[in-house]
């Protein structure tokens, strides 16, 4: 078979949570997962390669669904005055990402852009269309996270930035700011919103009709708000536990979604240790296991090669790292996080009691539920005829070879890997 590679002597981490020590047949030149048996049978030979799993998880590989950067690179950060040099270099920066992204597993993720001037969007968002670097994690799209979100939950978003839908129709505000083509793209296009926010509300339904993902964040709404939103179309809740009221046993807010009888929103959760307490991770993923959908919000300094101390941001502010913490400097206010996705994904097993092979559902086939269509019929599980991504995981969590396509792109120096 010189067009397979099997996966062997390893545990398989299914859709189900469970994990079943069997084979994986892929094909490089197709890229897709296939069938072990009808290969063997029509070429009546050996695979042209065996991948010797040494007992670990093969998983499919992570998705990351809300990042704003990483490595030095900041994906709201775009040189307007360069023009075509400052696109290509921005450009460039993002699949610098997408290389540097498969040492830890991820090979699919979604930029994240925080609010930002109004005359960015347009041209940010046309740069985020989706491609596949060679070699490289996947860019499905984009995040926007802003610049309709609410005061007093703002966090790290700069207020002089923030905006309210206070044109007639709201709709014609956020065709304004992200332009008709930003909103009309291909690809995932996820937008954050606080539908609490003046004319916000009014614009959920048009938004989901032209696909866009709409997750609700950094808001003060109480419960019955967050669910007229998740009625007219919202899907997510941003960072949940995260620049938004904490939960009240009278007026639960946004958190209290995750208690509905039915209809149960996706959330975004950091799970680094910090942004949310290992208890209340818990309570969560008991909650609403289903829902549950790993974020890595990192920043520019997620790099592990970047000591600890004070490193500059943007627009005369400073980030302040302290391992895989990230706070505004001279403030307690978090600023996104260093830790990718690979250690969140053993920190949900840890903090919620669940095998890894369960944790790694909340970096696989959950984000790709969420974001759905040919991303949920292509990614996130290991099944035939899906995209062979994957991800060879040590059952203590570290990443020890990560696949795109079909093809090896990383692997670490301590894994063998060869039959």
């Amino acid at each position: 078979m010189t067009d397979v590679i099997r996966f062997t002597n390893g545990y398989l981490a299914l859709p189900d949570g469970t994990a079943a020590q069997a084979d994986l047949y892929i094909s490089p030149s197709s890229g897709t997962i296939i069938s072990g048996q009808s290969s063997f049978f029509s070429t009546s030979s050996l695979p042209a390669r065996t991948i010797d799993l040494d007992g670990n998880l093969l998983c499919p590989g992570l998705i990351d669904v809300q990042i704003n950067g990483a490595f030095g690179i900041d994906f709201s950060d775009l040189d307007l005055e360069a023009g075509q040099e400052g696109e290509s270099k921005y450009v460039e920066g993002v699949e610098h990402v997408a290389k540097r992204l498969t040492e830890f597993g991820t090979t699919s993720f979604v930029p994240t852009i925080i609010t930002q001037k109004e005359e960015l969007y347009a041209k940010l968002l046309r740069l985020l269309r989706p491609r596949s670097p060679k070699n490289s994690a996947h860019v499905l799209g984009y995040h926007a996270e802003g610049p309709f979100l609410h005061p007093l939950r703002r966090g790290a978003h700069s207020s002089t930035l923030l905006m309210t839908a206070s044109s007639n129709p709201p709709i014609d505000t956020f065709d304004k700011v992200y332009g008709k083509n930003g909103l009309d793209q291909e690809g995932v296009k996820i937008i954050t919103l606080a539908p609490d926010v003046e004319g916000v509300m009014g614009c959920v339904e048009d938004l989901v009709s032209r696909g866009v993902t709409v997750s609700i964040g950094h808001s003060d709404a109480t419960l019955e708000q967050a669910e007229e939103a998740m009625k007219r179309g919202a899907r997510m809740i941003t960072h949940l536990f995260n620049a938004m009221p904490p939960i009240h046993h009278r007026d639960p807010g946004v958190i209290g979604l995750l208690g509905a009888p039915s209809h149960r929103p996706y959330y975004g959760i950091i799970v680094d240790g910090y942004h949310s307490h290992p208890n209340t991770v818990r309570i969560a993923y008991k909650a609403c296991k289903e829902g549950c959908v790993l974020v890595s919000d990192a920043q520019t300094i997620m790099d592990p090669s970047l000591p600890d101390g004070v490193h500059p941001w943007r627009d005369g502010i400073k980030f302040r790292k302290e391992g895989l913490k990230v706070l505004v400097e001279g403030t307690n206010t978090l600023a996104g996080s260093a830790a990718p996705l690979a250690p969140q994904v053993h920190n949900l097993s840890k903090f919620a009691s669940i095998p890894l092979e369960e944790a790694v559902l909340g970096a696989t086939l959950r984000p790709a539920q969420l974001l759905g269509g040919q991303i949920a019929q292509s990614k996130g599980q290991l099944a035939l005829g899906y995209d062979a991504d994957l991800c060879v995981m040590s059952w203590g969590g570290k990443v020890l070879s990560t696949w795109v396509g079909g093809k090896e792109v990383w692997k670490d120096e301590t894994f063998g890997g060869r039959g």
